[in-house]
């Protein structure tokens, strides 16, 4: 490879073709791996390749090449999956991401907030254990990797069929975004905050999710059916007839007084 006898035209065409080809490779990355860690070893690569290539920096060229090609077999190795689905429609996710986008843009804030209100109170007072989070802007998407994938529109009755104590999903939380239930058995990592009072594995979870993220999450108590909200990593217990007001302030981000 001898980059300095090369011609004009051929120097050119093949800087086009690198770019082509790291533009194709950050398409199929945002299509199917999805990963910001993907993204970063992705946008590095390219940042080493092409100066290589540039300043004629042969060996340097052979090895920055043989990384990126290593890391991106690795990437759709562990993504076969989603390659298969990606390759028998390149353009489906996207249709479906719009569609998900506009119904949950539309749907009804105060019928949802009065659903999960019902399902709430109820799960209080059969003193029946729950962890609801809803999802804002903090994308939540990693966490519920190890729960059991739902997508389901959010109704009360469902909400306390998972936690009704002998389910197979009302260990861990439910997670919902926007007005469609996600995944339901998540567990958190529990908060390592010492605080006063006695307090169970949900509660210490639900502030352990509080504290890297912005949702908002719901926890009642199994041994007393008390309600609490975690926020920001603090927690706040609230009277059944002070729950809705309090989540609709907590979910439109107003400051409870």
């Amino acid at each position: 490879m001898a980059f300095n006898n090369m011609p004009l035209g051929v120097f050119i065409a093949s800087l086009v073709i690198i770019v082509a080809v790291f533009a194709a490779l950050f398409f199929v990355y945002y299509k199917i791996v999805k990963r910001i860690v993907g993204y970063v070893f992705l946008g590095l690569s390219f940042l080493f390749v092409l100066p290589t290539f540039i300043f004629n920096l042969q060996y340097a060229f052979i090895f920055a090449c043989s990384i990126t090609a290593v890391g991106i077999a690795i990437s759709m190795f562990s993504n076969l999956g989603d390659l298969r689905h990606f390759l028998a429609n390149p353009f489906k996710r996207s249709q479906t991401r719009t569609g998900k986008f506009e119904v949950e843009k539309v749907y009804n804030r105060e019928l949802f907030y009065k659903t999960i209100e019902t399902a709430v109170i109820n799960l209080s007072k059969t003193r029946t254990g729950a962890i609801m989070t809803f999802e804002k802007s903090t994308s939540l998407q990693d966490v519920i990797k190890n729960g059991v994938s739902i997508k389901a529109p959010v109704s009360a009755e469902l909400l306390m069929t998972i936690f009704y104590p002998g389910t197979r999903l009302h260990d861990g939380a439910v997670v919902i975004k926007g007005n469609e239930i996600i995944a339901a058995s998540v567990f958190y990592t529990p908060t390592t905050k010492p605080f006063a009072g006695k307090y169970g594995s949900r509660h210490r979870a639900a502030l352990g999710i509080s504290e890297i993220s912005d949702s908002v999450t719901v926890v009642v108590s199994e041994e007393t059916g008390r309600i609490s909200f975690a926020v920001d990593g603090q927690l706040d217990a609230v009277d059944q007839d002070k729950f809705l007001r309090a989540f609709e302030n907590y979910m439109d981000g107003v400051s409870k007084e």
